[in-house]
């Protein structure tokens, strides 16, 4: 997996919200984000979700009530998040969590417009 991108601001602090399951990642460029349990284990980045290419996604469902167990940082440019449906194969790059930041409303609709073709849940 490539490194940072050069102009990536770096986070300046990472919290765990438990109770609301968010977590919260403000960045060097001043702007911080929230990202519920669920978007994040959904948009995980491992192949297991992404698949192998373009078109191979696999659709995460009934992950509303995921949680996140545990958090690893991976060298100085990613976390490893273990969630609570066993899954912990994702590798979350500062650049993908910025991205995510950035487009997470449009992901999110993304999202909720596949499972409503796939006519899926997001209930357990």
């Amino acid at each position: 997996m490539a490194g940072l991108e050069k102009n990536t601001p770096s986070p300046t602090e990472i919290k765990l919200h438990k109770k609301s399951r968010l977590l919260e990642i403000a960045f060097s460029d001043g702007k911080t984000f929230s990202f519920p349990f669920e978007f994040l284990r959904v948009y995980s980045p491992s192949a297991e979700v992404r698949g192998h290419g373009p078109g191979q996604e696999v659709l995460q469902t009934g992950k509303k009530d995921v949680d996140i167990e545990n958090i690893e940082p991976v060298g100085r440019y990613a976390l490893q998040i273990v969630f609570s449906d066993g899954h912990d194969t994702g590798i979350y790059s500062w650049d993908l969590f910025h991205d995510y930041g950035l487009n997470q409303e449009k992901l999110w609709q993304d999202y909720l417009k596949r499972l409503a073709e796939a006519r899926a849940s997001r209930e357990p």
